[in-house]
């Protein structure tokens, strides 16, 4: 490692600020670390590796896509007023443009690691750590990649068309893509929004929650003092309104409550519509 290389690494640790920033601040300051870091600080990019502990409980998601692949991202901020800022927005869809031009599923770690400009995505956000003067923390990202589904989203409590609070993804197929299943996925999305199901169908179910499920009520139906010969009848029951609850499929639909999204679709099935998964973030 070369020594500007070093004293680069150095000055990041000790400041947080981007590769760049370091870099500049080194070659004004004949390669003077401590020089380096007062001149940083002077710019207000040296404020990022103190706020790093700061509690990030609010800021926003989006939603991203092309023809390839749909994006799911959340980034928090530590409060509200940040953002719903342009500055912050601004940086979301910054986010989300590097993802689609690279075009390809990443975690969290390698998208942090992408190269951007002179140093890389993480770097991106201690620059905007120091500009916006908040902890920032990339929390979710989600990459679909597109195979031959169709997608529709909705976004609850928008700042702009593709970010807010809440964002839900449908994938979906059907034979004749028309107005009318447009409307019917816009408001399935709505519905995820507000009952947030945690699997598509029963069988989608983390089994380790269904077992957890299943001896609580059992446990609830013992103390009760119910004949132990209708336990296990009263415990069906009990399963089957647990599960109308947790999956999509067999939820009360929204906006028909005497309709389950299961029967709803089954109105299209004409169409041939089907539903494949379902994402879901929110704050």
């Amino acid at each position: 490692m070369s020594n500007i290389t070093t004293l680069i690494k150095e000055l990041r640790e000790k400041t947080g600020a981007g590769f760049l920033d370091c870099k500049n601040s080194l070659e004004e300051n004949n390669n003077d670390v401590e020089k380096s870091i007062e001149a940083l600080r002077k710019k207000g990019l040296a404020k990022a590796s103190k706020k790093s502990d700061r509690a990030a409980n609010e800021g926003a998601v989006a939603v991203y896509f092309n023809k390839d692949i749909n994006v799911l991202i959340k980034v928090n901020s530590e409060t509200d007023f940040a953002a719903k800022s342009e500055t912050f927005l601004d940086f979301l869809d910054a986010l989300g443009k590097i993802i689609l031009e690279k075009n390809t599923k990443l975690d969290k770690d390698q998208f942090l690691n992408l190269k951007y400009e002179n140093g890389t995505v993480k770097d991106f956000f201690n620059s905007m750590i120091a500009k916006i003067g908040e902890n920032l923390i990339l929390n979710d990202l989600l990459i679909k990649e597109n195979k031959n589904s169709s997608y529709s989203h909705y976004i609850h409590n928008s700042y702009r068309n593709n970010i807010g609070k809440m964002v839900s993804l449908l994938e979906y197929t059907v034979s004749n893509k028309n107005e009318q299943i447009e409307t019917l996925c816009k408001n399935l999305c709505m519905h995820i929004a507000a009952m947030k199901p945690e699997s598509l169908d029963i069988e989608d179910l983390d089994k380790n929650l269904i077992s957890k499920e299943e001896k609580i009520q059992k446990e609830l139906i013992l103390n009760s003092g119910k004949p132990s010969n209708i336990v296990d009848k009263i415990l069906d029951g009990k399963m089957k309104k647990f599960y109308s609850e947790v999956t999509l499929l067999n939820q009360s639909y929204i906006l028909d409550q005497d309709k389950t999204i299961k029967s709803v679709i089954e109105e299209f099935s004409n169409l041939n519509f089907k539903l494949i998964s379902f994402e879901f973030i929110s704050l």
